[in-house]
């Protein structure tokens, strides 16, 4: 009786999760990533250099990777509603702070470091919390939470475009600010999975390493060390093509409205690819799917280099978004079949500093290359080499065992 009534109450509350999941997402990301639509604007202002204000995105990149496993052990321990108020509360002030910068030392400090890790205890927490909740349809609903992340170029993007074209960057910001304080009552929305759902999936796990592993055993095994590799090296190979897309359609000649659709293609496009890619990881596997993405994003990278037009950015950009954003929730789902619930956090959150790092390359790489040579070339051609390591190491990912239990690390 016990177990059906929490069965009962998860199969109606999950989604409601999945829901506030997805808005916090959006938000959270949305304010990271207003800084390429803010970029050219801010620069025209200040007279700082753009690889200097590209920097600031980096620092964000560098804080999100430190602080995602610091947060997603943090809400191992004590839940991810107390995680996620607080990084919410830090988003809409940090974001508040950086509009009122006097230097480009101080916005670099406060729109990265303290943005950066305020949206680090979003992300972890929230997609491990998610596949506590779920025990079947997992990447479906780990898909929908990226998904309503990359909402964020269809909403949070647009919605800086047109700010800026009434108001300053600065009075722009500010208003981003207000947008994210709604950040605060979804947090309070979010729950811990009951415990006859974290049950339910130990008794379905058995005997296989969920039931005896350590977080020691965790971070020790070759799968833990091949998701964290791949996930660097795939966030590498795409976030100088996220961030300067706008920049590099601006220098082709497309107006800044105009380039911000283009960006806005790139997210519609990858909302889809997260649900296509949940779905077919569901049906053919996660890491098949994986493997297949990551390699046809490398080779996407290139298709930059053949866009002129605003019809050919469009084309690129759609393809690219639904790759790149498809790919992002599998590694969660390969996390969760691999290991135990009860230390999710901590592994999405070390695979996620990864990412971080990844992410962390190509703001300041791209800004490095445009002042060197006045065009952004060598940036996609690296994009591609950075995806086809991804695509190499992820050939290396060998599930554990069904029915085995994971080796002790030595002592």
């Amino acid at each position: 009786m016990l177990r059906s009534s929490y069965r009962w109450i998860s199969d109606r509350y999950r989604w409601v999760i999945v829901a506030a999941g997805g808005l916090l997402g959006c938000l959270a990301i949305g304010a990271m990533f207003s800084l390429p639509v803010f970029l050219r604007p801010i620069a025209d202002e200040t007279g700082w250099s753009v690889t200097g204000i590209s920097t600031a995105m980096t620092i964000g990149f560098l804080a999100m990777a430190f602080g995602s496993m610091a947060w997603g052990g943090l809400s191992d321990r004590i839940g991810p509603k107390p995680v996620l108020l607080v990084g919410s509360t830090l988003i809409a002030g940090s974001l508040a702070m950086a509009s009122r910068a006097t230097s480009l030392v101080e916005f670099q400090l406060v729109f990265g470091l303290v943005l950066g890790a305020a949206t680090a205890a979003i992300f972890a927490p929230m997609m491990a919390c998610v596949t506590g909740w779920f025990d079947t349809h997992r990447s479906l609903a780990v898909s929908l939470v990226s998904a309503g992340m990359g909402m964020a170029p269809l909403t949070m993007s647009p919605l800086a475009a047109w700010l800026v074209t009434l108001y300053d960057w600065r009075s722009s910001m500010l208003i981003l600010a207000g947008v994210c304080a709604l950040m605060i009552p979804l947090a309070l929305l979010i729950k811990r999975p009951p415990p006859g759902v974290e049950e339910a999936q130990e008794v379905e796990a058995g005997a296989s390493p969920q039931a005896s592993m350590t977080v020691r055993d965790a971070v020790g095994s070759p799968q833990f060390l091949v998701l964290v590799l791949t996930n660097f090296f795939c966030c590498a190979t795409h976030s100088g093509p996220i961030f300067h897309t706008v920049s590099y359609a601006v220098a082709c000649g497309i107006p800044m409205i105009a380039a911000v659709t283009i960006y806005s293609i790139e997210g519609l496009a990858g909302m889809g690819g997260r649900v296509a890619f949940g779905l077919l990881g569901d049906r053919f596997g996660a890491k098949r799917i994986l493997v297949l993405g990551l390699l046809t994003q490398a080779l996407g990278a290139l298709g930059y280099l053949l866009a002129s037009g605003l019809v050919s950015f469009y084309i690129v950009a759609a393809l690219f978004g639904f790759i790149y954003a498809g790919v992002m929730p599998l590694y969660a789902v390969l996390a969760r079949e691999n290991f135990p619930q009860r230390m999710m956090g901590t592994v999405i959150g070390a695979t996620s500093m990864a990412g971080g790092l990844g992410m962390s390359l190509g703001p300041i790489a791209g800004g490095l290359i445009y002042d060197t040579f006045a065009s952004y070339t060598w940036l996609y051609v690296g994009a591609c080499g950075m995806g086809i390591g991804a695509f190499l190491i992820a050939m290396l990912f060998k599930p554990f065992p069904k029915g085995t239990a994971a080796q002790p690390a030595a002592a």
